[in-house]
């Protein structure tokens, strides 16, 4: 049994009329955002992790949201980057990066892999397709998102296993020189785990990779069925 720690780090002090008013946490105008504050939480919740490493977790969790004082973690890979420096045996895990708003897959690629030499092989590296609230507020168009992530993960994949300078063309991503020289310490990569909300769709795409899949609202589906779907793709590709 691994056991790991997880926060969705948020921005305390928003006035809660704020959000009783929206019945939400996203689209509060960010005049509530005081840096100082704010600072001194970002520093609280990479203690919180340094002492959730010393007392034994075997993992320490990120994710993403964007636009909302719900999470902090607007860019988690700066904060992978520092636990990867300052921890010393956790597993750092990304729950998860949204590929579909990511304008440079290529970049992405080469952060992780930075994220994963700097801790010494700990990163997981977790995808997701993201809400429609993080397609808002990324200037992304929600009728590409499965086109956009599919296509941005080939991409990675392809950037992390295969020898370069190679050049890669899809619908939306087009690269003339593909040659990172940040590759990850990981091999053939990191592991990859996808969080999601039940979608059969990425189930059996989760499946067919075997990717481990982290289903985040079991109560919308029993647990049975999401398993009869996972192990028939499974089965379907001979594994």
């Amino acid at each position: 049994m691994h056991i790991m720690y997880f926060t969705e780090r948020p921005y305390h002090p928003v006035p809660e009329d704020e959000i009783i008013g929206l019945s939400s946490f996203f689209g509060i105008p960010n005049k509530h955002f005081d840096p100082a504050q704010a600072a001194q939480l970002y520093h609280r919740y990479l203690d919180e992790k340094l002492y959730a490493e010393e007392m034994g977790f075997d993992g320490v969790m990120l994710n993403e949201h964007h636009g909302t004082p719900f999470c902090l973690g607007a860019v988690m890979d700066v904060e992978a980057a520092i636990l990867a420096r300052i921890t010393k045996r956790v597993k750092i895990v990304l729950l998860g990066n949204p590929l579909p708003t990511v304008g440079n897959p290529l970049r992405l690629a080469e952060e992780l892999a930075e994220i994963d030499m700097i801790s010494g092989g700990r990163l997981v590296s977790g995808w997701v397709r993201g809400a429609g609230s993080e397609q808002f507020a990324n200037n992304a168009n929600p009728a590409y998102n499965r086109e956009l992530f599919n296509e941005a993960h080939e991409l990675i994949i392809q950037a992390w296993t295969r020898p370069g300078p190679f050049r890669f063309e899809g619908k939306h991503f087009h690269y003339r020189f593909v040659n990172p020289w940040a590759l990850p310490l990981q091999k053939p990569h990191p592991q990859i785990w996808i969080p999601g909300l039940i979608s059969p769709e990425t189930i059996v795409w989760c499946a067919k990779r075997r990717y481990p899949y982290i289903a985040l609202a079991t109560f919308l589906a029993p647990t049975v069925e999401i398993w009869n779907m996972y192990a028939a793709a499974a089965a379907e590709e001979g594994y």
